[in-house]
């Protein structure tokens, strides 16, 4: 646009164009140096054997893909992982929002690598929205000290809809870190409630955090999560509340009583502690390997992980079919017209179900 200083009426007056500005980029800079390497099958577990952890995330990565093809390379990843793996103490940690799960885990992972050594993955799960499908995946912020120790693997995973208060991936996810030379496992599950339990099917231990004066004593009688739980702990016990948590240990440790023996013949146990100060977390571990100790001289903990083998067998079929199912090109196309018949009261939600399943077998038949 032409400067009204330049027009003939002020010949004595001229505008410079000014400096040429130069280019924000730098000219210099080497673009392929920040492109990600592309690993094969094989060099992926290579070096996660070799406890490579940026090649074990991006493995993790991979395995959390739903691309086709990311998900065949991640299984053979996770097949040749598997030799390497069930070497650890998997150990699930769950309770209800705000009982302080990731603090208490900063303070139990830094308290089991200061007495046992080895290494610690953390595999922490954070809910995603319905609305956005997005998640925040900031509990490594609420893991000061541990984040910073060098053995220990701290990754977020958002559910992306699973759930059982755990991503879906999250078993592979543990063959892999096992085979990276983890030796103790968290999960930490999402806030759940009474029958949010899939986090029990693939852990060695589960302990449940709870928290004082949050409800009756009813509260500690419900079945669900607390009749799989291997430990209770009463979480926030310090200052004031001390004597509330110990009235709330009371009320659990009757609460147990009701329920039938476990099959381990182990019988959980209900403690306090303060993930914020630190205060009991050594009775915590103590109970944790005491338990470990218990189930391995009986022979329950190899029974469970052949369980827990056999259940993530049948949740895999089901997994597959429902993905095979509605990626389907005839369902796909059928599908909107079956919703419109529902929702246009032409029929019922069972029949248009049924019908859409018959077409689904049908086609299979055609193309065999």
């Amino acid at each position: 646009m032409e400067h009204p200083e330049n027009n003939e009426e002020y010949k004595g007056l001229t505008v410079n164009s000014g400096v040429e500005q130069p280019s924000i980029i730098n000219p210099y800079l080497k673009r392929s140096r920040f492109r990600r390497k592309v690993y094969s099958a094989a060099e992926m577990v290579e070096g996660i054997v070799k406890g490579d952890v940026t090649i074990l995330s991006q493995a993790v990565t991979l395995v959390e893909s739903v691309n086709p093809d990311h998900q065949a390379k991640a299984q053979e990843v996770i097949e040749k992982c598997l030799p390497f793996s069930g070497n650890s103490i998997r150990v699930g940690i769950s309770g209800v929002p705000g009982a302080g799960k990731s603090t208490s885990i900063d303070m139990f992972g830094c308290h089991v690598l200061d007495q046992h050594g080895g290494k610690l993955a953390v595999l922490a799960i954070d809910p995603s929205s319905e609305r956005t499908k997005g998640s925040i995946l900031g509990d490594k912020t609420r893991m000061e000290k541990l984040s910073l120790r060098p053995e220990a693997f701290i990754r977020p995973s958002p559910t992306a809809g699973s759930l059982g208060g755990v991503a879906r991936k999250t078993r592979e996810t543990i063959i892999l870190c096992e085979a990276a030379g983890y030796d103790k496992i968290f999960v930490e599950t999402v806030g759940v409630g009474q029958s949010e339990t899939a986090c029990h099917s693939m852990v060695d231990f589960f302990l449940l955090i709870q928290l004082a004066g949050t409800g009756d004593e009813l509260q500690g009688i419900k079945r669900g999560i607390m009749e799989i739980s291997d430990g209770i702990v009463i979480n926030k016990c310090d200052g004031n509340n001390v004597d509330k948590c110990h009235v709330a240990a009371t009320n659990f440790r009757n609460a147990l009583h009701f329920f039938p023996k476990s099959d381990s013949g182990w019988m959980p146990k209900v403690l306090c502690y303060s993930g914020f100060y630190g205060y009991g977390i050594k009775e915590v571990w103590d109970m944790v390997y005491e338990y470990i100790d218990f189930v391995k001289k009986n022979g329950y903990f190899d029974y469970r992980r052949n369980e827990q083998s056999k259940y993530w067998m049948y949740e895999s079929i089901n997994e597959h079919l429902r993905n095979s199912f509605y990626n389907s090109e005839v369902i796909s196309r059928k599908l909107k017209e079956a919703e419109k018949s529902v929702l246009a009261g032409e029929q019922t939600s069972f029949a248009a179900a049924g019908q859409l399943l018959d077409l689904y077998f049908e086609n299979l038949r055609n193309r065999q």
